[in-house]
């Protein structure tokens, strides 16, 4: 499964930044995210990374975005709101424990290198730090 998890800001809201993910559908682990605008560019970003990690995604389930349509083999698309709900949990567990990630905020983090790695430590603490124990 693969969905923008959410819009932040980094310096003002004109400059938004989205948390993208790619879900293993059966065991909800997080396989790849990547953070930037919401255009084609960024997701290709994340598609590079899976190209990169040699990992073959076999079905994606999306949303109605027009970059899942443009870049990816339609064939391998099922656009499913409901298969989306487990995902959605996920972003819900985010922007209630992160600021930033609200949608309503008044916090906005000052550069970009710091917006991207406190959340990317907080993904590595929450989502993976039960798995190396």
């Amino acid at each position: 499964m693969c969905r923008a998890a959410g819009r932040s800001y980094v310096g003002k809201k004109k400059q938004p930044r989205w948390l993208w993910w790619v879900e293993d559908a059966v065991t909800g682990e997080i396989i790849a995210f990547v953070f930037g605008r919401r255009t084609h560019q960024t997701f290709r970003h994340l598609l590079s990374l899976l190209e990169q990690a040699k990992i073959e995604v076999i079905r994606w389930i999306t949303d109605s975005w027009w970059a899942y349509f443009d870049c990816l083999d339609q064939r391998l698309r099922l656009v499913r709101k409901a298969a989306l709900q487990g995902l959605e949990r996920k972003h819900l567990t985010l922007r209630t424990r992160l600021k930033r990630l609200t949608r309503r905020t008044i916090c906005f983090s000052k550069s970009v290198a710091v917006h991207d790695t406190t959340i990317g430590l907080f993904i590595n603490q929450f989502f993976f730090a039960d798995q190396r124990s």
